[in-house]
């Protein structure tokens, strides 16, 4: 399994998919990144419509997926090093310029920090599912009906916690069971202590103060009238130049793998239209 291996700081495994012609080396990147508690298994429906046409990178973020757990999870796991994790990612595929960058939910906010600090880094900006924060009523419903977000991880466990909000704010009632199932199990793997470490710093983060720096072409696949995202994107409009928003007819949050064919299309066919623009 390819890592990206950096002096002082945490490897980064990493999935590459490349069905372009071998001849063209000036193809661009489109880059996969996962959000909170999952991997780069969960992109693994787009890439057949996109790496015949891009080079696609699918990172698994730090402690999580099969990049090595965090020794201390609460020093190492933040906002500073997340960006930073995205800095060396697209560096490491940089030779063919400016990528298309793809963040789902927590990494789209990362990305949104990202693309302000950095204009010139992203050929575009894909957010997926990506709120701008997560205030109260989002942070009620993944504590699961206990104390806080952090006490129901710590109460329920990776798997468990994920079996309770999928059920809440991912997947309808009458969605495939062996879905949900392998959803909750996926989840499940991911280590727990980075998932409170994250949950942290989540309840001061928020991009809706950078939007108005991030002037790239930006594409928000969003889910209809979202039960996570739904009130961030008249801030979205409002806020960033020029996006253009992609809804899904579900309100429900894991559109990433309920309709994995019509996100990855959505997406080529941004990526095409922006390089031919």
């Amino acid at each position: 399994m390819p890592f990206l291996e950096r002096p002082g700081a945490p490897a980064l495994h990493y999935v590459v998919d490349d069905h372009t012609d071998p001849w063209r080396h000036d193809v661009p990147w489109v880059v996969l990144q996962h959000g909170y508690a999952r991997s780069h298994r969960f992109f693994q429906a787009w890439v057949p419509h996109l790496s015949r046409h891009y080079r696609v990178i699918r990172p698994d973020l730090r402690g999580f997926g099969d990049s090595p757990r965090l020794a201390d999870p609460d020093r190492e796991m933040t906002v500073e090093a997340l960006l930073a994790d995205v800095d060396a990612i697209t560096r490491h595929v940089g030779d063919a310029g400016p990528v298309h960058y793809v963040g789902e939910s927590l990494s789209g906010i990362m990305a949104l920090l990202f693309a302000a600090r950095h204009p010139g880094r992203f050929r575009s900006l894909t957010l997926l599912s990506s709120p701008l924060s997560f205030p109260e009523p989002t942070r009620r419903a993944f504590a699961c009906g206990l104390p806080s977000w952090i006490e129901a991880l710590q109460t329920l466990g990776s798997r468990g916690w994920a079996e309770r909000v999928g059920a809440a704010t991912r997947f309808p009632p009458d969605a495939d069971p062996a879905l949900v199932a392998w959803y909750a199990e996926e989840s499940g793997k991911a280590d727990v202590a980075a998932m409170i470490a994250i949950a942290r710093f989540c309840e001061t983060l928020d991009a809706a103060p950078v939007l108005d720096r991030v002037t790239l072409p930006v594409l928000g696949l969003y889910p209809d009238q979202g039960l996570v995202t739904g009130p961030h994107e008249s801030r979205l409009r409002a806020g960033i130049p020029h996006i253009r928003i992609h809804h899904l007819p579900t309100p429900y949050h894991a559109i990433q793998v309920m309709m994995a064919d019509a996100c990855a299309q959505a997406l080529l066919a941004f990526c095409r239209g922006t390089d031919a623009g």
